[in-house]
Protein backbone atom coordinates (compact mmCIF):
# COMPACT_ATOMS: atom_id res chain seq x y z
CA UNK A 1 0.00 0.00 0.00
CA UNK A 2 1.35 3.44 -0.94
CA UNK A 3 1.10 6.29 1.51
CA UNK A 4 1.02 9.86 0.20
CA UNK A 5 2.24 12.62 2.47
CA UNK A 6 1.07 16.10 1.57
CA UNK A 7 2.77 19.33 2.56
CA UNK A 8 1.14 21.26 5.40
CA UNK A 9 -1.52 23.67 4.26
CA UNK A 10 -0.17 27.14 3.49
CA UNK A 11 3.44 25.90 3.43
CA UNK A 12 3.65 24.04 0.11
CA UNK A 13 6.89 24.53 -1.85
CA UNK A 14 4.90 25.76 -4.85
CA UNK A 15 3.35 28.59 -2.89
CA UNK A 16 6.67 29.59 -1.38
CA UNK A 17 8.24 29.67 -4.83
CA UNK A 18 5.37 31.77 -6.17
CA UNK A 19 5.72 34.18 -3.25
CA UNK A 20 9.47 34.37 -3.84
CA UNK A 21 9.01 35.04 -7.55
CA UNK A 22 6.50 37.79 -6.76
CA UNK A 23 8.98 39.37 -4.37
CA UNK A 24 11.76 39.07 -6.95
CA UNK A 25 9.71 40.61 -9.74
CA UNK A 26 7.71 43.24 -7.87
CA UNK A 27 9.77 43.83 -4.72
CA UNK A 28 11.74 46.67 -6.33
CA UNK A 29 8.54 48.36 -7.52
CA UNK A 30 6.96 48.10 -4.07
CA UNK A 31 10.11 49.55 -2.47
CA UNK A 32 10.19 52.36 -5.06
CA UNK A 33 6.59 53.38 -4.34
CA UNK A 34 7.21 53.32 -0.59
CA UNK A 35 10.33 55.49 -0.87
CA UNK A 36 8.60 58.00 -3.16
CA UNK A 37 5.76 58.32 -0.65
CA UNK A 38 8.26 58.67 2.19
CA UNK A 39 10.20 61.39 0.36
CA UNK A 40 7.07 63.34 -0.56
CA UNK A 41 5.80 63.24 3.03
CA UNK A 42 9.10 64.04 4.72
CA UNK A 43 10.58 66.60 2.34
CA UNK A 44 7.48 68.13 0.76
CA UNK A 45 7.24 69.78 -2.65
CA UNK A 46 11.00 70.30 -2.90
CA UNK A 47 11.39 66.55 -3.31
CA UNK A 48 8.83 65.77 -6.04
CA UNK A 49 8.96 68.93 -8.17
CA UNK A 50 11.23 71.60 -9.51
CA UNK A 51 14.98 71.33 -9.57
CA UNK A 52 15.19 68.00 -7.75
CA UNK A 53 12.90 66.25 -10.23
CA UNK A 54 14.82 67.67 -13.19
CA UNK A 55 18.27 66.88 -11.83
CA UNK A 56 17.24 63.45 -10.57
CA UNK A 57 15.76 62.26 -13.87
CA UNK A 58 18.55 63.81 -15.93
CA UNK A 59 21.24 62.16 -13.83
CA UNK A 60 19.41 58.83 -13.71
CA UNK A 61 19.06 58.76 -17.51
CA UNK A 62 22.77 58.05 -18.02
CA UNK A 63 22.73 55.04 -15.72
CA UNK A 64 19.41 53.90 -17.16
CA UNK A 65 20.70 53.74 -20.72
CA UNK A 66 23.72 51.72 -19.62
CA UNK A 67 21.54 49.39 -17.53
CA UNK A 68 19.18 48.82 -20.48
CA UNK A 69 22.00 47.48 -22.63
CA UNK A 70 23.30 45.44 -19.71
CA UNK A 71 19.85 43.86 -19.31
CA UNK A 72 19.93 42.29 -22.75
CA UNK A 73 23.53 41.13 -22.27
CA UNK A 74 22.73 39.45 -18.95
CA UNK A 75 19.60 37.88 -20.42
CA UNK A 76 21.86 35.96 -22.80
CA UNK A 77 23.95 34.78 -19.85
CA UNK A 78 26.79 37.21 -20.59
CA UNK A 79 28.27 40.28 -18.91
CA UNK A 80 29.66 43.61 -20.13
CA UNK A 81 32.18 45.20 -17.77
CA UNK A 82 33.34 47.75 -20.34
CA UNK A 83 30.27 50.02 -20.32
CA UNK A 84 31.74 52.65 -18.00
CA UNK A 85 34.83 53.09 -20.15
CA UNK A 86 32.70 53.02 -23.30
CA UNK A 87 30.56 55.84 -21.88
CA UNK A 88 33.71 57.90 -21.28
CA UNK A 89 34.88 57.22 -24.84
CA UNK A 90 31.47 58.11 -26.27
CA UNK A 91 31.48 61.41 -24.39
CA UNK A 92 34.98 62.33 -25.56
CA UNK A 93 34.27 61.43 -29.19
CA UNK A 94 30.98 63.33 -29.14
CA UNK A 95 32.64 66.47 -27.81
CA UNK A 96 35.48 66.19 -30.33
CA UNK A 97 33.00 65.97 -33.22
CA UNK A 98 30.43 68.42 -31.83
CA UNK A 99 31.98 71.51 -33.54
CA UNK A 100 30.56 69.98 -36.73
CA UNK A 101 27.09 70.13 -35.21
CA UNK A 102 25.01 68.68 -32.41
CA UNK A 103 23.66 65.74 -34.43
CA UNK A 104 27.08 64.64 -35.77
CA UNK A 105 28.44 64.75 -32.22
CA UNK A 106 25.53 62.65 -30.90
CA UNK A 107 25.83 60.07 -33.68
CA UNK A 108 29.62 59.90 -33.35
CA UNK A 109 29.40 59.15 -29.63
CA UNK A 110 26.85 56.39 -30.18
CA UNK A 111 28.86 54.96 -33.09
CA UNK A 112 32.05 54.87 -30.99
CA UNK A 113 30.23 52.89 -28.32
CA UNK A 114 28.69 50.53 -30.84
CA UNK A 115 32.13 49.92 -32.38
CA UNK A 116 33.50 48.80 -29.02
CA UNK A 117 30.42 46.62 -28.57
CA UNK A 118 31.09 45.07 -31.98
CA UNK A 119 34.66 44.33 -30.92
CA UNK A 120 33.42 42.66 -27.74
CA UNK A 121 30.84 40.69 -29.68
CA UNK A 122 33.38 39.53 -32.26
CA UNK A 123 35.86 38.31 -29.64
CA UNK A 124 33.10 36.50 -27.74
CA UNK A 125 31.27 34.88 -30.65
CA UNK A 126 34.04 34.25 -33.18
CA UNK A 127 37.03 33.58 -30.95
CA UNK A 128 34.82 32.02 -28.24
CA UNK A 129 36.42 33.95 -25.40
CA UNK A 130 34.68 34.41 -22.05
CA UNK A 131 32.61 37.64 -21.85
CA UNK A 132 34.07 38.46 -18.42
CA UNK A 133 37.66 38.36 -19.71
CA UNK A 134 36.91 40.17 -22.97
CA UNK A 135 34.97 43.05 -21.43
CA UNK A 136 37.44 43.38 -18.56
CA UNK A 137 40.20 43.81 -21.12
CA UNK A 138 38.24 46.39 -23.11
CA UNK A 139 37.33 48.19 -19.88
CA UNK A 140 41.02 48.92 -19.36
CA UNK A 141 41.96 49.50 -23.00
CA UNK A 142 39.04 51.77 -23.89
CA UNK A 143 39.52 53.97 -20.82
CA UNK A 144 43.13 54.47 -21.86
CA UNK A 145 42.00 55.32 -25.39
CA UNK A 146 39.43 57.82 -24.08
CA UNK A 147 42.02 59.58 -21.92
CA UNK A 148 44.45 59.76 -24.83
CA UNK A 149 41.79 61.32 -27.03
CA UNK A 150 40.89 63.76 -24.27
CA UNK A 151 44.44 65.11 -24.21
CA UNK A 152 47.10 65.78 -21.65
CA UNK A 153 44.67 67.27 -19.12
CA UNK A 154 42.37 64.23 -19.35
CA UNK A 155 39.39 66.54 -19.83
CA UNK A 156 37.66 67.98 -22.86
CA UNK A 157 35.67 71.21 -22.58
CA UNK A 158 32.42 70.90 -24.49
CA UNK A 159 31.49 73.67 -26.95
CA UNK A 160 28.55 75.79 -25.82
CA UNK A 161 26.17 74.50 -28.49
CA UNK A 162 26.77 70.92 -27.50
CA UNK A 163 25.70 71.65 -23.93
CA UNK A 164 22.20 72.48 -25.14
CA UNK A 165 21.59 68.74 -25.30
CA UNK A 166 21.97 68.62 -21.53
CA UNK A 167 19.88 71.73 -20.83
CA UNK A 168 16.89 71.19 -23.13
CA UNK A 169 13.71 70.08 -21.38
CA UNK A 170 10.17 69.06 -22.29
CA UNK A 171 7.25 69.20 -19.87
CA UNK A 172 9.65 69.79 -17.00
CA UNK A 173 11.88 66.80 -17.74
CA UNK A 174 15.28 66.96 -19.50
CA UNK A 175 15.73 65.46 -22.94
CA UNK A 176 18.00 62.78 -21.48
CA UNK A 177 15.14 61.51 -19.30
CA UNK A 178 12.74 61.34 -22.24
CA UNK A 179 15.38 59.49 -24.26
CA UNK A 180 15.77 56.97 -21.43
CA UNK A 181 12.01 56.38 -21.06
CA UNK A 182 11.60 55.99 -24.82
CA UNK A 183 14.54 53.57 -25.00
CA UNK A 184 13.03 51.40 -22.25
CA UNK A 185 9.61 51.34 -23.92
CA UNK A 186 11.17 50.30 -27.21
CA UNK A 187 13.34 47.75 -25.44
CA UNK A 188 10.34 46.21 -23.67
CA UNK A 189 8.39 46.01 -26.93
CA UNK A 190 11.31 44.41 -28.74
CA UNK A 191 11.81 41.83 -25.99
CA UNK A 192 8.16 40.79 -25.86
CA UNK A 193 6.99 41.11 -29.47
CA UNK A 194 9.93 40.26 -31.74
CA UNK A 195 11.71 37.06 -32.67
CA UNK A 196 15.00 38.67 -31.65
CA UNK A 197 13.71 39.17 -28.10
CA UNK A 198 12.66 35.54 -27.84
CA UNK A 199 16.06 34.47 -29.16
CA UNK A 200 17.81 36.50 -26.45
CA UNK A 201 15.85 34.70 -23.72
CA UNK A 202 16.28 31.32 -25.38
CA UNK A 203 20.07 31.71 -25.53
CA UNK A 204 20.21 32.67 -21.88
CA UNK A 205 17.94 29.81 -20.90
CA UNK A 206 19.95 27.10 -22.66
CA UNK A 207 22.45 27.99 -25.35
CA UNK A 208 22.88 24.37 -26.50
CA UNK A 209 19.13 23.94 -26.94
CA UNK A 210 19.00 27.24 -28.83
CA UNK A 211 21.64 25.94 -31.26
CA UNK A 212 19.76 22.68 -31.75
CA UNK A 213 16.62 24.70 -32.54
CA UNK A 214 18.53 26.46 -35.32
CA UNK A 215 18.50 29.89 -33.68
CA UNK A 216 21.20 32.37 -34.79
CA UNK A 217 23.05 32.22 -31.48
CA UNK A 218 26.24 33.91 -32.68
CA UNK A 219 24.48 36.73 -34.51
CA UNK A 220 22.08 37.43 -31.65
CA UNK A 221 24.85 37.40 -29.05
CA UNK A 222 26.93 39.73 -31.21
CA UNK A 223 24.00 42.13 -31.54
CA UNK A 224 23.38 42.45 -27.79
CA UNK A 225 26.96 43.59 -27.23
CA UNK A 226 26.66 46.12 -30.05
CA UNK A 227 23.43 47.36 -28.44
CA UNK A 228 25.09 47.59 -25.03
CA UNK A 229 28.02 49.54 -26.45
CA UNK A 230 25.77 51.91 -28.42
CA UNK A 231 23.62 52.70 -25.39
CA UNK A 232 26.73 53.24 -23.23
CA UNK A 233 28.08 55.61 -25.89
CA UNK A 234 24.77 57.49 -25.85
CA UNK A 235 24.99 57.76 -22.06
CA UNK A 236 28.46 59.24 -22.49
CA UNK A 237 27.09 61.84 -24.89
CA UNK A 238 24.58 62.99 -22.27
CA UNK A 239 27.33 62.94 -19.63
CA UNK A 240 29.49 65.26 -21.71
CA UNK A 241 26.63 67.61 -22.53
CA UNK A 242 25.41 67.84 -18.92
CA UNK A 243 28.80 68.30 -17.25
CA UNK A 244 30.44 70.31 -20.01
CA UNK A 245 33.44 67.99 -20.00
CA UNK A 246 34.59 64.40 -19.70
CA UNK A 247 37.31 63.80 -17.08
CA UNK A 248 39.35 60.93 -15.71
CA UNK A 249 36.55 59.79 -13.38
CA UNK A 250 33.91 59.63 -16.11
CA UNK A 251 32.06 56.32 -16.11
CA UNK A 252 34.01 54.82 -13.21
CA UNK A 253 31.91 52.12 -11.55
CA UNK A 254 29.00 52.47 -13.98
CA UNK A 255 29.22 48.81 -14.88
CA UNK A 256 28.59 47.84 -11.25
CA UNK A 257 25.70 50.29 -10.99
CA UNK A 258 24.17 48.84 -14.14
CA UNK A 259 24.56 45.25 -12.97
CA UNK A 260 23.05 46.14 -9.59
CA UNK A 261 20.06 47.80 -11.24
CA UNK A 262 19.48 44.85 -13.57
CA UNK A 263 19.66 42.31 -10.75
CA UNK A 264 17.55 44.39 -8.36
CA UNK A 265 14.98 44.59 -11.16
CA UNK A 266 14.71 40.79 -11.12
CA UNK A 267 16.74 39.67 -14.13
CA UNK A 268 18.60 36.43 -13.38
CA UNK A 269 22.38 36.63 -13.61
CA UNK A 270 22.30 33.16 -15.16
CA UNK A 271 20.23 34.51 -18.07
CA UNK A 272 17.04 33.33 -19.70
CA UNK A 273 14.67 35.39 -17.57
CA UNK A 274 14.20 39.09 -16.98
CA UNK A 275 12.25 42.25 -17.61
CA UNK A 276 13.29 45.49 -19.28
CA UNK A 277 10.81 47.66 -17.38
CA UNK A 278 11.85 46.07 -14.10
CA UNK A 279 15.40 47.22 -14.81
CA UNK A 280 14.06 50.77 -15.11
CA UNK A 281 12.46 50.33 -11.70
CA UNK A 282 15.79 49.06 -10.34
CA UNK A 283 17.65 52.10 -11.70
CA UNK A 284 15.11 54.53 -10.26
CA UNK A 285 15.14 52.75 -6.90
CA UNK A 286 18.92 52.81 -6.49
CA UNK A 287 19.20 56.44 -7.56
CA UNK A 288 16.27 57.44 -5.35
CA UNK A 289 18.02 55.99 -2.30
CA UNK A 290 21.01 58.22 -2.96
CA UNK A 291 18.71 61.19 -3.58
CA UNK A 292 17.04 60.62 -0.21
CA UNK A 293 20.47 60.53 1.45
CA UNK A 294 21.20 64.00 0.04
CA UNK A 295 17.87 65.34 1.35
CA UNK A 296 18.40 63.76 4.76
CA UNK A 297 21.84 65.33 5.02
CA UNK A 298 20.25 68.65 4.11
CA UNK A 299 17.86 68.47 7.04
CA UNK A 300 20.82 68.18 9.38
CA UNK A 301 19.30 65.51 11.62
CA UNK A 302 21.90 62.96 10.51
CA UNK A 303 24.97 63.11 8.31
CA UNK A 304 25.51 60.18 5.93
CA UNK A 305 28.74 60.19 3.95
CA UNK A 306 28.53 59.85 0.17
CA UNK A 307 30.84 56.85 0.51
CA UNK A 308 27.88 54.94 1.91
CA UNK A 309 26.41 54.94 -1.60
CA UNK A 310 28.78 52.14 -2.58
CA UNK A 311 27.99 50.24 0.61
CA UNK A 312 24.25 50.47 -0.05
CA UNK A 313 24.63 49.48 -3.69
CA UNK A 314 26.74 46.47 -2.74
CA UNK A 315 24.33 45.41 0.00
CA UNK A 316 21.36 45.62 -2.38
CA UNK A 317 23.18 43.54 -4.95
CA UNK A 318 24.22 40.90 -2.41
CA UNK A 319 20.71 40.53 -0.96
CA UNK A 320 19.06 40.19 -4.35
CA UNK A 321 21.64 37.69 -5.64
CA UNK A 322 21.14 35.57 -2.52
CA UNK A 323 17.39 35.71 -3.12
CA UNK A 324 17.88 34.61 -6.72
CA UNK A 325 20.09 31.68 -5.68
CA UNK A 326 17.48 30.47 -3.19
CA UNK A 327 14.68 30.76 -5.76
CA UNK A 328 16.63 28.79 -8.36
CA UNK A 329 17.39 26.04 -5.83
CA UNK A 330 13.76 25.85 -4.75
CA UNK A 331 12.54 25.63 -8.33
CA UNK A 332 14.98 22.81 -9.09
CA UNK A 333 13.95 20.94 -5.94
CA UNK A 334 10.27 21.42 -6.76
CA UNK A 335 10.86 20.20 -10.31
CA UNK A 336 12.51 17.00 -9.09
CA UNK A 337 9.68 16.31 -6.64
CA UNK A 338 7.12 16.83 -9.37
Amino acid sequence: MTTTVSAPEGRSPGRRIQAGLLLQRQGALIALVILIAFGALRYGADFATGYNLTSFTGDTAKYGLVALGMTFVIMTGGIDLSVGSVAALGGVVAIKVSPQGLLPGLLAGIAAGAAVGALNGFLITKLRLQPFIVTLATLLAIRGLALNLAGAHAAVAAPGGFQKLGSWSLLGLPVAAWAMFLAFLVGAAVLHYTAWGRQVLAIGGNVDAAKLMGLPVGRTTFSVYVLSGGLAGCAGVFLGSQNGSVDTAAGLGWELTAIAAVVVGGTLLTGGQGSVLSTLVGVLLLQLIFNLIVFENGKGDINISSYWESVIRGAFLLVVVLLQVRLVKRRRTSGRQA
